[in-house]
């Protein structure tokens, strides 16, 4: 993996039910991407190979939050790359944490 981002996407809504039913679309939207994600509780990680690929899905997360009924949608983005090599991923990151 050459690059990897973390999301944390947070609209603008009247109550905690109604944020957790439209983080939950976009979450939807994530895995339909294919690309390997973990959801944690706070963010979201993907990771590919494609950077401009992870940065069309950062930027549509967006749009799937406001077309769920956010009237506005903030978001933390944190994203690794290095184009030329690898960078740790997911499971290199967590995996002695997941072990329970």
């Amino acid at each position: 993996m050459n690059a990897s981002v973390a999301i944390q996407v947070l609209p603008a809504v009247a109550d905690q039910k109604e944020l957790v039913r439209i983080v939950d679309e976009v979450i939807a939207y994530i895995k339909s991407s294919g690309l390997h994600c973990h959801v944690g509780p706070f963010e979201t990680t993907i990771e590919g190979e494609d950077y401009n690929q992870l940065m069309d899905i950062v930027k549509e997360c967006q749009h799937v939050a406001i077309k769920a009924g956010a009237k506005k949608v903030s978001a933390y983005v944190k994203i690794a790359w290095q184009p030329q090599g690898d960078i740790l991923t997911i499971d290199e990151k967590i995996a002695k944490y997941d072990k329970a």
